[in-house]
Protein backbone atom coordinates (compact mmCIF):
# COMPACT_ATOMS: atom_id res chain seq x y z
CA UNK A 1 0.00 0.00 0.00
CA UNK A 2 3.01 2.15 1.49
CA UNK A 3 4.71 1.61 -2.24
CA UNK A 4 1.25 2.51 -4.27
CA UNK A 5 0.91 5.16 -2.44
CA UNK A 6 4.57 6.44 -2.94
CA UNK A 7 3.93 5.90 -6.88
CA UNK A 8 1.09 7.94 -6.96
CA UNK A 9 2.76 11.20 -5.13
CA UNK A 10 5.66 10.96 -7.54
CA UNK A 11 3.28 11.38 -10.36
CA UNK A 12 1.54 13.95 -8.96
CA UNK A 13 4.64 15.85 -8.45
CA UNK A 14 6.38 14.86 -11.95
CA UNK A 15 3.25 15.91 -13.31
CA UNK A 16 3.35 19.47 -11.39
CA UNK A 17 6.62 19.82 -12.19
CA UNK A 18 5.33 19.56 -16.10
CA UNK A 19 2.68 21.66 -15.78
CA UNK A 20 5.31 24.48 -14.25
CA UNK A 21 7.32 23.68 -16.97
CA UNK A 22 4.76 24.46 -19.60
CA UNK A 23 3.60 27.66 -17.81
CA UNK A 24 7.30 29.23 -17.63
CA UNK A 25 7.88 28.05 -21.27
CA UNK A 26 9.38 31.11 -23.53
CA UNK A 27 8.59 31.44 -26.70
CA UNK A 28 11.21 31.24 -29.66
CA UNK A 29 11.62 34.27 -31.11
CA UNK A 30 12.22 33.78 -34.74
CA UNK A 31 13.71 37.02 -36.29
CA UNK A 32 13.21 38.02 -40.28
CA UNK A 33 15.04 40.59 -42.04
CA UNK A 34 14.05 42.74 -44.76
CA UNK A 35 15.70 43.82 -47.79
CA UNK A 36 19.05 45.54 -47.91
CA UNK A 37 19.86 43.60 -44.49
CA UNK A 38 20.71 40.38 -43.68
CA UNK A 39 20.64 38.24 -40.34
CA UNK A 40 23.34 40.26 -38.69
CA UNK A 41 21.29 43.11 -38.19
CA UNK A 42 19.34 41.67 -35.07
CA UNK A 43 22.67 40.80 -33.25
CA UNK A 44 21.78 43.74 -30.23
CA UNK A 45 18.71 42.53 -30.11
CA UNK A 46 19.39 39.10 -30.01
CA UNK A 47 22.17 38.87 -27.72
CA UNK A 48 19.61 41.09 -25.34
CA UNK A 49 17.02 38.26 -26.17
CA UNK A 50 19.15 35.46 -25.04
CA UNK A 51 20.63 37.37 -21.62
CA UNK A 52 17.16 37.21 -20.59
CA UNK A 53 16.38 33.14 -21.64
CA UNK A 54 14.88 32.94 -25.11
CA UNK A 55 15.93 31.24 -27.51
CA UNK A 56 16.50 32.78 -30.83
CA UNK A 57 16.38 32.29 -34.49
CA UNK A 58 17.88 34.51 -37.23
CA UNK A 59 16.07 33.12 -40.62
CA UNK A 60 18.00 33.66 -43.81
CA UNK A 61 15.00 35.50 -45.74
CA UNK A 62 16.06 34.80 -49.28
CA UNK A 63 14.00 37.83 -50.50
CA UNK A 64 12.81 36.18 -53.86
CA UNK A 65 8.86 36.74 -53.46
CA UNK A 66 6.23 37.05 -50.65
CA UNK A 67 4.98 33.88 -51.28
CA UNK A 68 8.43 31.95 -51.44
CA UNK A 69 9.58 33.66 -48.33
CA UNK A 70 6.86 33.19 -46.13
CA UNK A 71 7.07 29.31 -47.21
CA UNK A 72 10.64 29.50 -46.07
CA UNK A 73 9.75 31.25 -43.32
CA UNK A 74 6.85 28.74 -42.32
CA UNK A 75 9.26 25.54 -42.40
CA UNK A 76 11.18 27.09 -39.71
CA UNK A 77 8.59 27.94 -37.18
CA UNK A 78 6.99 24.49 -38.15
CA UNK A 79 10.32 22.79 -36.56
CA UNK A 80 9.87 24.65 -33.24
CA UNK A 81 8.10 22.63 -30.43
CA UNK A 82 6.31 25.17 -28.45
CA UNK A 83 5.38 29.30 -28.60
CA UNK A 84 6.41 31.15 -31.38
CA UNK A 85 7.02 34.92 -31.83
CA UNK A 86 7.37 36.15 -35.59
CA UNK A 87 9.24 39.43 -35.44
CA UNK A 88 9.70 40.92 -39.04
CA UNK A 89 11.82 44.08 -40.24
CA UNK A 90 10.89 46.15 -43.17
CA UNK A 91 9.88 44.06 -46.15
CA UNK A 92 9.86 40.82 -43.77
CA UNK A 93 6.91 42.33 -42.50
CA UNK A 94 4.90 40.98 -45.41
CA UNK A 95 6.74 37.96 -44.71
CA UNK A 96 6.01 37.62 -41.41
CA UNK A 97 2.08 38.32 -41.93
CA UNK A 98 2.09 35.10 -44.16
CA UNK A 99 4.19 32.83 -42.90
CA UNK A 100 2.78 32.49 -39.47
CA UNK A 101 -0.43 31.37 -41.44
CA UNK A 102 -1.28 28.11 -40.50
CA UNK A 103 0.56 27.80 -37.74
CA UNK A 104 -1.10 27.68 -34.32
CA UNK A 105 1.90 28.16 -32.16
CA UNK A 106 2.70 32.08 -33.42
CA UNK A 107 1.27 33.55 -30.47
CA UNK A 108 2.30 37.25 -31.31
CA UNK A 109 3.65 39.10 -34.56
CA UNK A 110 6.23 42.37 -33.94
CA UNK A 111 6.86 44.91 -36.80
CA UNK A 112 9.70 46.71 -36.47
CA UNK A 113 9.85 49.26 -39.61
CA UNK A 114 8.00 46.87 -40.92
CA UNK A 115 5.64 46.45 -43.62
CA UNK A 116 1.31 44.96 -42.50
CA UNK A 117 0.11 44.27 -45.98
CA UNK A 118 -3.71 44.30 -46.05
CA UNK A 119 -5.17 41.58 -48.90
CA UNK A 120 -4.15 42.56 -52.36
CA UNK A 121 -1.50 45.33 -51.34
CA UNK A 122 1.64 45.64 -52.27
CA UNK A 123 5.18 46.30 -50.13
CA UNK A 124 5.97 49.38 -53.37
CA UNK A 125 2.32 50.50 -53.38
CA UNK A 126 2.38 50.75 -48.93
CA UNK A 127 5.62 52.61 -49.10
CA UNK A 128 4.33 55.33 -51.86
CA UNK A 129 1.06 55.70 -49.76
CA UNK A 130 2.15 58.74 -48.12
CA UNK A 131 5.14 61.04 -48.86
CA UNK A 132 8.39 61.46 -47.08
CA UNK A 133 10.35 58.26 -48.52
CA UNK A 134 13.22 58.53 -50.94
CA UNK A 135 14.69 54.81 -51.28
CA UNK A 136 13.69 54.86 -55.37
CA UNK A 137 16.78 58.00 -55.71
CA UNK A 138 18.57 55.89 -53.23
CA UNK A 139 18.74 52.52 -55.25
CA UNK A 140 21.66 51.24 -57.37
CA UNK A 141 21.17 50.24 -61.18
CA UNK A 142 19.50 46.77 -61.02
CA UNK A 143 21.02 43.88 -61.39
CA UNK A 144 19.54 41.88 -64.30
CA UNK A 145 19.04 37.88 -63.23
CA UNK A 146 19.12 35.21 -65.87
CA UNK A 147 15.14 34.39 -65.35
CA UNK A 148 14.58 37.92 -66.82
CA UNK A 149 14.15 39.31 -63.24
CA UNK A 150 15.82 42.35 -61.29
CA UNK A 151 17.78 42.37 -58.44
CA UNK A 152 17.29 45.82 -56.51
CA UNK A 153 20.35 47.22 -54.16
CA UNK A 154 20.66 50.22 -52.79
CA UNK A 155 23.63 52.37 -53.78
CA UNK A 156 26.65 51.90 -51.68
CA UNK A 157 27.72 55.83 -51.50
CA UNK A 158 23.92 56.51 -50.25
CA UNK A 159 23.52 53.84 -47.79
CA UNK A 160 24.54 55.20 -44.37
CA UNK A 161 22.17 58.41 -45.04
CA UNK A 162 19.06 56.29 -46.55
CA UNK A 163 19.06 53.20 -44.79
CA UNK A 164 21.36 54.08 -41.42
CA UNK A 165 21.83 57.11 -40.97
CA UNK A 166 21.48 57.12 -36.73
CA UNK A 167 24.17 53.95 -36.81
CA UNK A 168 28.27 54.73 -36.90
CA UNK A 169 29.46 55.59 -40.16
CA UNK A 170 32.29 52.67 -40.59
CA UNK A 171 29.44 50.01 -39.61
CA UNK A 172 26.81 51.28 -41.68
CA UNK A 173 29.75 50.98 -44.70
CA UNK A 174 30.06 47.06 -43.76
CA UNK A 175 26.10 46.88 -43.55
CA UNK A 176 26.11 48.30 -47.53
CA UNK A 177 28.79 46.11 -48.35
CA UNK A 178 26.46 42.85 -46.76
CA UNK A 179 23.17 44.21 -47.87
CA UNK A 180 21.20 41.37 -49.67
CA UNK A 181 19.28 42.45 -52.53
CA UNK A 182 15.88 41.64 -52.87
CA UNK A 183 14.27 40.80 -57.06
CA UNK A 184 11.52 43.49 -58.19
CA UNK A 185 9.25 41.07 -58.52
CA UNK A 186 8.61 40.83 -54.48
CA UNK A 187 7.69 44.00 -54.42
CA UNK A 188 5.63 44.39 -56.38
CA UNK A 189 3.75 40.99 -55.35
CA UNK A 190 -0.20 41.24 -54.09
CA UNK A 191 -0.39 40.12 -50.53
CA UNK A 192 -2.59 37.26 -49.35
CA UNK A 193 -4.57 36.96 -46.26
CA UNK A 194 -2.55 38.99 -43.31
CA UNK A 195 -2.16 36.77 -40.17
CA UNK A 196 -2.16 40.52 -38.28
CA UNK A 197 -5.97 40.22 -38.24
CA UNK A 198 -5.99 37.19 -35.94
CA UNK A 199 -2.83 37.73 -34.03
CA UNK A 200 -1.98 40.02 -31.66
CA UNK A 201 0.40 42.36 -33.07
CA UNK A 202 3.31 44.95 -31.66
CA UNK A 203 4.80 48.08 -33.70
CA UNK A 204 8.37 49.81 -33.55
CA UNK A 205 9.57 52.01 -35.83
CA UNK A 206 11.47 55.28 -35.77
CA UNK A 207 10.43 58.89 -36.37
CA UNK A 208 13.13 59.15 -39.62
CA UNK A 209 12.46 56.80 -41.21
CA UNK A 210 13.58 57.30 -44.78
CA UNK A 211 12.49 53.46 -46.81
CA UNK A 212 8.74 53.43 -45.15
CA UNK A 213 7.76 57.14 -44.13
CA UNK A 214 6.68 56.75 -40.42
CA UNK A 215 3.10 58.09 -41.61
CA UNK A 216 2.92 54.83 -43.84
CA UNK A 217 4.28 52.81 -40.07
CA UNK A 218 1.73 54.16 -37.89
CA UNK A 219 -0.90 54.15 -40.46
CA UNK A 220 -0.31 50.13 -40.88
CA UNK A 221 0.02 49.91 -36.56
CA UNK A 222 -3.40 51.55 -36.44
CA UNK A 223 -5.01 49.31 -39.25
CA UNK A 224 -3.60 46.36 -37.20
CA UNK A 225 -4.83 47.50 -33.87
CA UNK A 226 -1.92 47.18 -32.61
CA UNK A 227 -1.57 46.51 -28.97
CA UNK A 228 1.37 48.68 -28.58
CA UNK A 229 3.31 50.81 -30.79
CA UNK A 230 6.31 52.29 -30.01
CA UNK A 231 8.28 55.41 -31.69
CA UNK A 232 11.69 55.91 -31.44
CA UNK A 233 12.33 59.69 -31.94
CA UNK A 234 14.61 60.16 -34.47
CA UNK A 235 15.73 56.50 -35.26
CA UNK A 236 16.58 55.24 -38.95
CA UNK A 237 15.12 51.97 -40.75
CA UNK A 238 17.40 49.93 -39.07
CA UNK A 239 15.68 50.99 -35.65
CA UNK A 240 16.99 47.03 -34.54
CA UNK A 241 20.12 47.95 -34.94
CA UNK A 242 20.45 51.19 -33.22
CA UNK A 243 17.91 50.51 -30.71
CA UNK A 244 18.24 46.97 -29.83
CA UNK A 245 17.32 47.59 -26.57
CA UNK A 246 14.10 49.46 -26.82
CA UNK A 247 13.00 46.46 -29.81
CA UNK A 248 13.97 43.69 -27.82
CA UNK A 249 11.97 45.09 -24.96
CA UNK A 250 8.78 45.33 -27.58
CA UNK A 251 9.13 41.97 -28.43
CA UNK A 252 9.69 40.89 -24.82
CA UNK A 253 6.11 42.19 -24.07
CA UNK A 254 4.81 40.49 -27.10
CA UNK A 255 6.79 37.08 -26.06
CA UNK A 256 4.68 37.93 -22.35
Amino acid sequence: MKAIKHIALALSLAGAAVTASAADLKPTVILVHGAFADSGSWNGVAAKLRTDGYQVIGAANPLRSVKTDADFVSSIVKSVKGPVVLVGHSYGGAVISAAANGNPNVKSLVYVAAFAPEAGETVLELSGKFPGGTLGSALAAPVTLSNGGKDLYIDQAKFHQQFAADVPQAEAALMAVGQRPITEAALTEKAGAPAWKKLPSYFIYGSADKNIPAAALGFMAERAKSRKTVVVPNASHVVMTSNPAAVAELIETAAR
